[in-house]
């Protein structure tokens, strides 16, 4: 069986896609062909073939051309079954379902709820659009084979639109991240992986920075993707206690988190936030190391229903600062936390679980193909 995974935006070695998904699939047998727009070219990794449709600059030339590129890539690979990892890419799915395709929509975020925090639409066109896509949504997404999303929240409001629907969780690969450090040579350091933006909660946990009591440090690893938010917190005080250490591959991931105490995830009360469920939360649970959280209802049933880390509003400086001079000050208490995350993280959320749960689904949708055909 062919399978195709299509990406208009995201990397070649996007984690949920390439490292969870394709490689899962190709390990399980399946022929596997990623499509992506990157212009790195094409290449075969880890049994997946990955075929590149070039790159174009613009919101609209990627929304427009370049997912009509991936749609004739699509076509002329005559796969037996798609899945899609953009929103753009619907009407993509729409066409090859004319074709007589099964199609498969992979939900990584709730984009009505996403639409809703932009903050370079106003408050009226973020309404507008919201409800715009939630009709699209809906009108879409009944008539594609199956939907996957990475959350449960995400797969609750699809089975209203679509019954085939499965939430395939972006748990971890158990082990990926385990760091050869023992605790007591850890530093007092917490760290922050990802994307780096204000809703993300940079300000503050920048802030935070400047006014704690212990000789604490923030690793920073990852990418701003707004260059007037990177230079104003950059001009804090708290700046001083920042090692800036930008974008990192996998390997400087685990040994950054092996060296820190703690790993932050204090995103800003958005409401696709609020019922996300962050990979990097996980990865720091897997990885050994306590979590200091938002607040949200979700993220303390994870954080305190597993004793894992400290839940803090993201939006106080003082009280992430608390909260990291804490685990500082108690490295007993933050190796517990630790070693209960881990703990979680091998029982429940784990990459294994999910995978089956993936290799379950498509057998269900390729075995529907197979009766028809």
């Amino acid at each position: 069986m062919l399978i195709a995974h299509l990406s208009s935006v995201h990397p070649r070695d996007d984690i949920r896609i390439f490292h969870k998904q394709c490689r899962s699939l190709a390990a399980h047998g399946y022929d596997v062909t990623l499509i992506v727009a990157d212009e790195l070219g094409d290449e075969c990794k880890d049994g997946v073939k990955i075929v590149d449709v070039g790159r174009l600059p613009g919101r609209l030339n990627r929304m427009f051309k370049i997912t009509g590129r991936v749609f004739d890539k699509a076509v002329a690979l005559d796969a037996d079954l798609y899945h899609l990892h953009e929103p753009e890419l619907i009407p993509v799915g729409l066409k090859l379902k004319g074709l007589g395709k099964k199609v498969i929509f992979d939900s990584h975020e709730d984009v009505p709820k996403q639409i809703l925090s932009k903050q370079y639409l106003g408050p009226v066109s973020q309404r507008l659009l919201s409800g715009a896509f939630t009709m699209y949504e809906r009108y879409a997404c009944c008539r594609l084979d199956g939907i996957v999303t990475a959350t449960p929240f995400i797969r609750d409001k699809f089975l209203g639109i679509n019954p085939r629907t499965l939430d395939v969780n972006n748990f971890p690969l158990i082990g990926e991240l385990d760091a050869a450090v023992s605790w007591v040579e850890k530093r007092e350091e917490v760290c922050y992986v990802g994307g780096i933006a204000a809703i993300r909660g940079i300000r503050e946990v920048v802030r935070a920075c400047g006014i704690l009591q212990t000789n604490a440090r923030l690793n920073l690893a990852g990418a701003f993707s707004e260059p007037a938010v990177e230079a104003e917190v950059k001009a804090y005080s708290g700046w001083a206690r920042v090692n800036d250490h930008g974008f990192v591959d996998r390997a400087g991931v685990r040994n950054l988190l092996g060296r820190s105490l703690a790993g932050l995830v204090t995103f800003l009360p958005l409401p696709n936030h609020v019922d996300a469920q962050p990979n990097k939360m996980f990865e720091y649970m897997s990885s050994g190391v306590p979590v200091i959280a938002s607040d949200f209802p979700l993220w303390r049933e994870i954080i305190g229903g597993n004793d894992c880390g400290l839940c803090v509003d993201p939006l106080d400086p003082e009280a992430i600062a608390g909260a990291i001079d804490r685990l500082v000050k108690n490295p007993d208490l933050a190796r517990r936390m630790g070693e209960n995350g881990r703990a979680a993280v091998l029982k429940k959320y784990n990459w294994s679980i999910e995978e089956g749960k993936l290799m379950d689904f498509y057998a269900s949708i390729l075995v529907d193909r197979g009766r028809k055909s």
